[in-house]
């Protein structure tokens, strides 16, 4: 009888040591994120070039609408989101993108120009941070886009569901 007593009882201080490591690792990430040590290094590379936003991501944490472009691409279809369409003509629905983006929160416009927009978007509590960019391509009559967060392999579809609710607020602007 004392021998399963005693064992019961060092589970029970086992379990109870355990949730406390959870709990301190817990409040050490938020510690870290409120100190914006999670929010990355902004990227160098983006903008336009050759008719053609970054590649995406090469894990699984990016959307592009030119993901299909990167013909080597190892995410190139789950990658894959359709670019907006236009609202008007491009300057136009520019603009609208822009205020809809403004009213956002979380929300940082970096560069703003006619034909694109860098914006880096923050998450509240742990501070990571995601840049999107909008470009206006004249040829096809798009605003193709590209959503990646800067930390982590996996961003749970949260650049794809920004850009979808994106979406749906501009084709109701």
């Amino acid at each position: 009888m004392d021998a399963r007593f005693s064992k019961r009882r060092v589970d029970v201080q086992i379990i109870k040591w355990m949730g406390i490591g959870v709990a301190a690792i817990a409040a050490l990430a938020l510690v870290a994120g409120q100190l914006g040590l999670l929010k990355g290094t902004p990227p160098s590379d983006l903008g336009v070039r050759e008719g053609m936003l970054k590649r995406p991501s090469a894990s699984a944490n990016s959307v592009s609408s030119q993901a299909l472009l990167w013909l080597a691409h190892p995410h190139g279809e789950d990658a894959h989101i359709a670019p907006l369409a236009l609202r008007g003509d491009g300057p136009a629905t520019m603009a609208r993108l822009k205020a809809l983006l403004q009213a956002l929160p979380g929300a940082t416009i970096v560069d703003s120009r006619a034909d694109y927009l860098y914006v880096q978007f923050t998450t509240r509590v742990m501070k990571f941070v995601d840049d999107a960019e909008f470009w206006f391509d004249a040829e096809n009559d798009v605003i193709q886009v590209r959503s990646s967060s800067r930390v982590g392999s996996r961003d749970f579809g949260v650049n794809r569901q920004r850009i979808e609710a994106l979406r749906e607020r501009l084709a109701a602007s």
